[in-house]
């Protein structure tokens, strides 16, 4: 753990407790350095004076706030502290609300917050007692030289500190074309909500952050890798000339797109899972099933057996059914010797036709 950057107490009635601030998060983007595109060389920045155009070392450095142009008043560490050292040493809550009635939008930077020499158990009873009652602190704590609105936060057993924004640091979104709920351009029929709440319970699942990590960081430094391995380090690769931006319909088939993505997407939940009551046509369509094995498909067509009223009975029908089909098939010889016989004496008559008509003239 790092350092601690500050130190002080929580001050809320009659109630001291000293702690010390800790980063809480750590910023892991690539750190990438500016070169000269002419011989790769890294550029560097100087502190150096704007009047002597000499650099200026870290030791001479000192703050200063503009009164005027080109007037400066000096404020060092302890100018800042003597200011209002109460407020520079103290974390003083305000109040207690209830942590929906705070939008995330409002939430800055966390801090751990951890007990200070003889701190901890009432560092414990403050943890414990906002978790029983469900609420967050609101505070104004000085971090360097800016006066912070804080929430105060439990995290299992630590307290997070969470700077705020003030309402006139969050700009108004009425600056933006955000359509309204009965704007007609943003109608949505009742089959496509319940299209989108079933994609939204398939996908569905329990917090787990340990599962996301930074893709593009990753594939950026196996670029890096690739690089280094082809000894194209000092290649700059410039964009394709052919390669055109892909256009964008102006009309969106919204239900085909919950459609693709329904079947895309395996459901993990409740939609995923069906419902007994859901009989309505609006109805997402149910996954396609697997087709039957013949032999089922041939129970299925084949007609189902007469119902008799005494089980007695059923082997003299079974009996008289077969009996029909011999005499059936019996049946059917002669009618077709018949109908052969026909057909010859009818071939006969055509031929011995002209003779006659011969015999005739």
């Amino acid at each position: 753990m790092a350092r601690s950057m500050w130190k002080g107490a929580i001050s809320f009635g009659l109630v001291h407790i000293p702690v010390e601030m800790y980063p809480a998060v750590s910023n892991n983007a690539l750190d990438l350095t500016m070169l000269d595109r002419r011989d790769f060389s890294p550029i560097g920045f100087k502190r150096y004076n704007k009047n002597t155009q000499k650099e200026v070392s870290w030791d001479d450095i000192v703050k200063g706030y503009e009164y005027e142009s080109g007037e400066y008043v000096v404020l060092s560490d302890e100018d800042l502290r003597r200011a209002n050292p109460e407020a520079t040493a103290t974390i003083d809550i305000l109040a207690f609300v209830d942590a929906q009635d705070v939008p995330l939008l409002y939430y800055d930077h966390p801090y751990y917050l951890a007990p200070g020499k003889g701190g901890d158990k009432v560092y414990a009873l403050l943890r414990e007692t906002l978790k029983k009652v469900g609420k967050i602190g609101i505070a104004h704590v000085v971090i360097r030289v800016k006066q912070h609105l804080a929430a105060l936060v439990c995290e299992g057993d630590t307290i997070v500190l969470n700077t705020l924004r003030y309402p006139d640091e969050i700009r108004d979104a009425g600056e933006l074309k955000i359509p309204s709920a009965k704007a007609k351009s943003a109608a949505i029929s009742d089959k496509e909500l319940k299209m989108a709440m079933a994609l939204v319970e398939g996908m569905s699942e329990d917090w787990d952050p340990g599962q996301y990590h930074d893709d593009y960081r990753e594939d950026l430094l196996a670029l890096v890798e690739k690089k280094i391995k082809a000894k194209e380090t000092k290649t700059i690769t410039m964009p394709d000339p052919d390669e055109k931006p892909a256009k964008s319909a102006n009309v969106i088939d919204l239900v085909a797109l919950l459609q693709a993505s329904l079947g895309k997407k395996p459901g993990k939940g409740k939609a995923a899972q069906g419902d007994d009551n859901a009989d309505d046509d609006d109805e997402p369509p149910p996954p396609k099933r697997a087709p039957k094995p013949v032999e089922d498909e041939d129970e299925e067509e084949a007609p189902p057996p007469r119902t008799r009223r005494t089980a007695g009975s059923r082997e003299p029908a079974t009996a008289s059914a077969r009996t029909k089909r011999p005499a059936a098939k019996a049946a059917a010889k002669p009618a077709a010797k018949k109908a052969a016989a026909k057909t010859t004496r009818a071939a006969s008559a055509a031929s011995k036709a002209p003779a006659r008509r011969k015999k005739a003239a």
